[in-house]
């Protein structure tokens, strides 16, 4: 039988790097979410780097550790350079494109949805599905799952995949509680289903939110030993 225990963590998206001149803000993003109480981990939904420079995925990896909890990224198209080029984000972040872990019984699931650099009209990899075929069956069906991806799974969201259903489908012998994403920035609720699909304004300082709205932030999310979800969007202070 399953057993899992109360959660804690935080999402955030779209940090959009591009230089130095970015440093402080990140820093201050990373010290603000350290002063999350109890939180177990950071979800980091993709486009750390604005144009995938290696300089700005090291930074990154280096700033979030301010957090002082685990930080977990998804890959995003703009993580990659601009000839679709992963190198410099494997470099970074080993091991970071598809991959799970777990925490207090639940099961997250953190899945590359990009498609080279494509930013809209994407479509989810082949190779991206045949790794949930191998994967999704090794886990427990009836532990609480959450699924993290950088590209929006709700097809009714702007920027979502032409092909979202491909991989939500392969969830249903899972018990998926929510989905957390990015790339859209704008704090978007759809439900799908027994759970919901969400985006986050993001933390960029570089890039507008695409809902014309001001404010940048992040959720925190708590989920309880019966796998039910609530999250608080938690805007974003900026630097002093």
């Amino acid at each position: 039988m399953s057993f899992a225990g109360s959660i804690r963590f935080v999402a955030t998206n779209d940090f959009h790097h591009e230089s130095s001149e970015n440093d402080a803000w990140m820093e201050a993003a990373f010290r603000q979410i350290a002063k999350t109480e109890g939180a177990d981990f950071c979800l980091g939904l993709g486009d750390l780097a604005n144009s995938g420079k290696l300089e700005s995925l090291e930074t990154m990896q280096r700033l979030a550790q301010l957090a002082r909890m685990p930080f977990y990224p998804a890959v995003g198209n703009h993580d990659l350079d601009d000839t679709g080029d992963a190198a410099n984000y494997a470099a970074v972040f080993p091991n970071r494109f598809n991959y799970t872990f777990t925490q207090n019984g639940w099961q997250i699931v953190v899945v590359d949805s990009t498609d080279g650099v494509i930013w809209e009209n994407s479509t989810i990899s082949e190779s991206t599905l045949a790794w949930l075929d191998s994967t999704l069956p090794t886990l427990d069906p009836l532990a609480p799952t959450i699924l993290a991806t950088h590209f929006p799974l709700a097809a009714e969201v702007t920027f979502s995949p032409r092909n979202p259903e491909d991989m939500l489908t392969r969830f249903e012998p899972l018990n998926l509680r929510g989905v957390f994403c990015g790339h859209y920035h704008a704090n978007t609720i759809t439900q799908h289903g027994g759970y919901e699909i969400v985006t986050c304004a993001g933390l960029g300082c570089v890039r507008a939110n695409h809902d014309g709205t001001e404010g940048k932030g992040y959720l925190v999310v708590d989920g309880s030993p019966t796998g039910e979800l609530t999250r608080t969007f938690v805007p974003f202070a900026g630097t002093a």
